[in-house]
């Protein structure tokens, strides 16, 4: 199980600063940004490996289930 930013997400946020900076604005005047959108990844075929049950609410509320 995993949660955290959605990385495409991320590395447009990234490249967005970097177009900013080549258009020369001074890197100290760029605010920093924090992810606003984060994923739950569940890996049930892992969890099952283990002996770990996942409630199934927690699967309905992940956004990508691997079996």
């Amino acid at each position: 199980m995993g949660y955290g930013p959605r990385y495409p997400e991320t590395y447009r946020q990234r490249a967005r600063m970097i177009a900013k900076i080549l258009r020369g604005t001074n890197p100290a005047d760029i605010p920093v940004e924090q992810p606003a959108r984060f994923e739950l990844v569940i890996n049930l075929a892992a969890a099952k490996a283990i002996g770990h049950e996942i409630p199934a609410e927690l699967v309905l509320r992940a956004d990508q289930v691997i079996e």
